[in-house]
């Protein structure tokens, strides 16, 4: 009896080794093409802040490619491919195709076409404002201001558009607390634009005093 208990435990064990076996080899190269995915997303967002769209466009195609074989690697061990690290990767894919999108004045892409989880995406949206305001101050930065108001009303449709989303955090992935620090980077961004603007105005009416006093004293 023993003897064949044991005998019937290896067989299980066997079986159970290879089951492992699989999702581990599932669970490397997927995780080895979304850490790819996250790396290509952060060049591309770094390429469309430098003005190379093509290059940007280049890493988001690869990316689109990888998290392809990410899927594929774990479409038989959804255990393994909701463990979070895919769902990560999409979102800063789709963080980076929104980035291109809003700096360009392009329409935002569709994340069935992305190919992307919709709680991902709409998570995606409060990292894409933040690279809004980051573009904001690099505008600041230049005195170009003519974009000012476009770039606040789209900061803020995405904010009223995710703060719609009532539900709970195991649904939204914790959209309700991006939604939060949305509004507080556009409250900032907000604050800086109108001084940046005020700074600009002043500088311009001093600017025309000083152009009026050098006519009289001539």
């Amino acid at each position: 009896m023993p003897e064949e208990i044991l005998a019937e435990l290896k067989t299980i064990c066997d079986k159970i080794r290879k089951e492992f076996d699989k999702k581990d080899s599932g669970r490397e190269k997927g995780l080895t093409r979304s850490r790819e995915v996250i790396r290509n997303s952060a060049n591309a967002i770094r390429a469309v802040h430098r003005g190379e769209f093509d290059e940007a466009k280049a890493l988001m195609e690869d990316s689109a490619k990888l998290l392809a074989e990410a899927d594929e690697a774990l479409k038989d061990h959804p255990d393994v491919y909701y463990a979070g690290f895919v769902q990560d990767a999409q979102k800063e894919h789709a963080e980076a195709h929104q980035t291109y999108s809003l700096i360009r004045g392009e329409p935002l892409p569709d994340p069935d076409d992305l190919k992307v989880s919709y709680a991902p995406y709409l998570n995606a949206l409060g990292e894409a404002v933040g690279e809004l305001r980051r573009y904001a101050l690099d505008g600041i930065r230049r005195n170009d201001l003519g974009w000012g108001e476009g770039i606040l009303a789209n900061m803020d449709e995405i904010y009223y558009a995710m703060s719609s989303f009532d539900y709970p955090n195991a649904i939204s992935r914790g959209l309700k607390r991006t939604a939060d620090v949305t509004r507080s980077l556009i409250e900032r961004t907000r604050g800086d634009i109108t001084n940046a603007v005020r700074q600009q105005r002043l500088e311009s009416a001093l600017a025309d005093i000083e152009s009026r006093l050098k006519e009289h004293s001539d």
